[in-house]
């Protein structure tokens, strides 16, 4: 009786961070605004020098023992669509429905509310380019990405190019496979890195959040060879000097809750 009641408790903190993060999603009006699947998703974690970061950054970084942190998101967007309007919105959305992304991020904190801000995104659809900025405030770039995430042997790897400079992210990874992918132990630096739900965006003088909610990140540990910095380094000078701290590699979700734009007082 009493280790059911321990593995209740455990898995209760493990979810914590996720449901808090669907009430806080859902207390507003008309949330969530679209719903998309998010796979195969790899994230490389860096710790880079904090002041240098700050200078980058129009929100208070979260630091975790004054040690500050950017992790390069990689992973497909399929079937983005409005929560409400059925086939017919879901039909309008297809152009922009499915595409990859890189996500440059990095920890803040605002109003006791801990979350990310994207520092740039790379994603392979031009219309998305277009949209994004003016409808989230999101820093989005147009590149030529080739992901190869669901290749056998656990081994992966990817490229990203950037289309205005031609500089790259290259990597190849390889995550140790268990029979079942693992939630993040509560307390861990996985945990703090990867269980977020709030971003927070800024495009001119304009700072806008948007929530998101799915369950938590079922994840395997990874490791990472970074083949071409070249387009971390030309975009922050500071990133030469960062270090490779760990990489997670997740399935991913066939649903994740994606809330409207808001802006931020």
């Amino acid at each position: 009786m009493n280790n059911a009641i321990t593995r209740t408790s455990q898995v209760c903190l493990i979810c914590e961070p996720s449901n808090a993060a669907r009430q806080r999603l859902l207390s507003r009006w008309g949330e969530p605004l679209f719903v998309a699947g998010w796979s195969r998703v790899l994230m490389i974690h860096f710790e880079v020098e904090p002041e240098a970061l700050q200078r980058e950054v129009p929100f208070q970084l979260d630091l975790l023992n004054g040690r500050a942190f950017v992790s390069a998101v990689a992973f497909t967007m399929s079937r983005m669509r409005p929560r409400r309007g059925g086939r017919c919105a879901a039909w309008i959305f297809r152009p922009v429905a499915t595409h990859d992304f890189l996500n440059i991020r990095t920890y803040v904190r605002h109003r006791g509310e801990s979350g990310i801000h994207f520092l740039a995104e790379w994603l392979s659809s031009r219309l998305a380019v277009k949209l994004g900025p003016a409808s989230f405030g999101l820093p989005y770039r147009y590149g030529w990405i080739a992901y190869q995430h669901d290749a056998p042997n656990e081994i992966i790897q990817g490229q990203v190019v950037d289309a205005a400079s031609g500089s790259k992210l290259e990597y190849r990874a390889q995550y140790h496979e268990t029979p079942n992918a693992q939630p993040c132990e509560t307390g861990s630096l996985d945990e703090w890195l990867m269980e977020r739900y709030t971003a927070f965006n800024s495009a001119g003088w304009v700072k806008r959040l948007f929530r998101v909610w799915h369950p938590p990140w079922s994840q395997w540990a990874a490791t990472v060879t970074l083949e071409d910095t070249s387009l971390l380094r030309l975009n922050w000078p500071w990133f030469k000097h960062a270090h490779l701290l760990a990489a997670n590699y997740s399935p991913g979700f066939d649903q994740v809750w994606m809330g409207r734009p808001h802006l931020v007082k």
